[in-house]
């Protein structure tokens, strides 16, 4: 199983931990249930897959988020586009913004995080030089 991928049912049981956690298993099991008609083992089944993935953990009836989720979005997209484009960026941007007009907005905040990645690798390349 692709440890950076979610499906449909995993992304939605993900979202309810992400946002309410910590959470009891006895409050998570509630709540699946109310959501999706859920009985509990069904619930203890996908969250212990999520814990084997890394992504959560059950301490104790209290379940913890172990990896945020803009940290498993970012593994994700990574994932994405070494897999699609063979880990290059500007291919996926090229392939991306290919037909479509970029807003001045989105130009601009693209720019913004170029010139923010620029200026954390020369702060780090001179570091790493002294």
């Amino acid at each position: 199983m692709d440890e950076n991928r979610l499906g449909m049912m995993e992304g939605r049981f993900a979202d309810i931990i992400w946002q309410s956690a910590p959470i009891s298993t006895g409050d998570l099991v509630k709540v699946c249930e109310t959501q999706f008609g859920w009985k509990r083992t069904t619930t203890y089944t996908m969250l212990k897959r999520l814990c084997q993935r890394g992504i959560f953990k059950n301490d104790g009836g209290t379940v913890i988020v172990l990896m945020p989720k803009e940290k498993f979005h970012q593994r994700q997209s990574e994932q994405f586009v070494s897999d699609t484009f063979g880990g290059s960026l500007p291919a996926f941007i090229a392939t991306f913004t290919k037909g479509k007009t970029l807003s001045d907005e989105d130009a601009d905040e693209i720019q913004r995080l170029i010139d923010r990645s620029r200026s954390k690798n020369r702060h780090k390349n001179k570091e790493e030089s002294q």
